[in-house]
């Protein structure tokens, strides 16, 4: 399987993946063509470019200098005021807390150094806190080894791991955007995944990981931080799923022709010389699941939407409809369905008779 995912790729090496990019694989887990090119570690951002349809993502320079000054202050002092919230939040009882930055050693030691640090962390049974800043975690996807780096990992008394996760969008009057909530949720499960298989491989129960998060964000329009708790097992039972369906994709890839490829066939300048044309054709074959939503999540959205408007696809109306319209794969076979014009297929008459009672009230209405 191997193999066929390199040939997938082609001649460039693999994309590692970043939390965010993990993250973004819990949002639309029944997509297989984002299962396959993530599998393979294609350049997907590059592929999109190549084929004229760029996904203009990333933060501004305003809201990335934004966000690293409220995590310098979040930070201060050896993590002070993160500290006085971890004790309002968790019940931390102990007035000193043991405070590692792994970033002091090195990006090359980091990831050894976390492991001796969670180890020993894990082991010791004195009534001790620690906080982790700058870790270094893994995470295997799909034969390729992905490190990610948690804003800190808090171990609290009674040897439980909290994830935090530091973000600068505002909580305002106790109410936060719901969206960069479960963005950040998503990609808070990543990290209490990576740390729960470091605790599994290091012969400790993976459980001692918390599902609660502490997001810690700004409140109202002060750079005053608020911490809360979010539950992410939901996330981490969706990502679970995807990370093993790009483990298990055999089934994917037989029903692949064997020289199928998405190979931008760089040149010595770098740049692709594929023609966008047959790149297309490739993409194509693989079948994708476009909604909304992905329009914030992955590289290839505006071509997968494009796609899906020259089909007619139902995926343009978001995963709500499409998914209470069932079998109905059109928008112009569900308005058939509800006008009447169309025949219901075998399994359709159901979603067919709802359609035209739908169609009916709305005539109703109108007139």
């Amino acid at each position: 399987m191997r193999s066929r995912l390199d040939a997938l790729r082609g001649t460039t090496p693999p994309k590692p993946h970043d939390a965010r990019a993990i993250a973004a694989l819990a949002a639309n887990p029944g997509c297989a063509r984002r299962a396959l090119m993530d599998g393979a570690g294609v350049d997907k951002d590059a592929a999109a470019r190549h084929l004229g349809f760029p996904a203009p993502f990333g933060q501004s320079p305003f809201a990335i200098t934004r966000g690293n000054v409220f995590e310098g202050l979040v930070k201060a002092d050896g993590c002070a005021e993160l500290l006085r919230m971890l004790r309002e939040l968790l019940d931390l009882p102990i007035p000193l807390v043991a405070y590692h930055d792994v970033d002091n050693v090195g990006a090359h030691l980091r990831h050894a150094h976390t492991r001796t640090l969670v180890d020993r962390a894990a082991r010791d049974e004195r009534d001790s806190g620690t906080l982790f800043d700058h870790p270094l975690l893994s995470l295997e996807i799909a034969g390729h080894t992905a490190y990610l780096e948690p804003d800190v990992v808090a171990f609290q008394l009674g040897g439980r791991f909290h994830i935090v996760e530091i973000k600068s969008f505002a909580v305002i009057d106790g109410q936060a955007d719901p969206a960069g909530v479960a963005a950040a949720a998503r990609q808070a499960a990543v990290y209490v995944l990576a740390l729960r298989d470091l605790l599994e491989e290091l012969g400790h129960d993976p459980l001692r990981v918390s599902h609660d998060v502490v997001l810690v964000c700004p409140e109202n329009f002060a750079n005053k931080p608020v911490a809360t708790l979010v539950d992410v097992r939901r996330q981490l039972a969706v990502l679970r799923r995807q990370l093993t369906r790009m483990t298990g994709i055999d089934g994917l890839l037989a029903d692949l022709p064997e020289e199928l490829t998405f190979d931008l066939l760089p040149g010595d300048d770098g740049l692709p010389t594929r023609p966008a044309a047959d790149l297309a054709r490739a993409v194509a074959t693989v079948s994708a699941r476009y909604a909304p939503d992905c329009l914030s999540t992955c590289d290839m959205c505006f071509f997968c939407r494009d796609e899906a408007r020259r089909d007619g696809s139902s995926d343009l109306l978001g995963r709500q409809v499409r998914d209470a319209l069932g079998g109905v794969a059109s928008v112009e076979e569900a308005l058939g369905l509800a006008e009447g014009t169309r025949d219901p297929r075998p399994g359709q008459e159901e979603i067919a008779r709802l359609l035209r009672e739908a169609e009916r009230l709305r005539r109703e209405c109108l007139t």
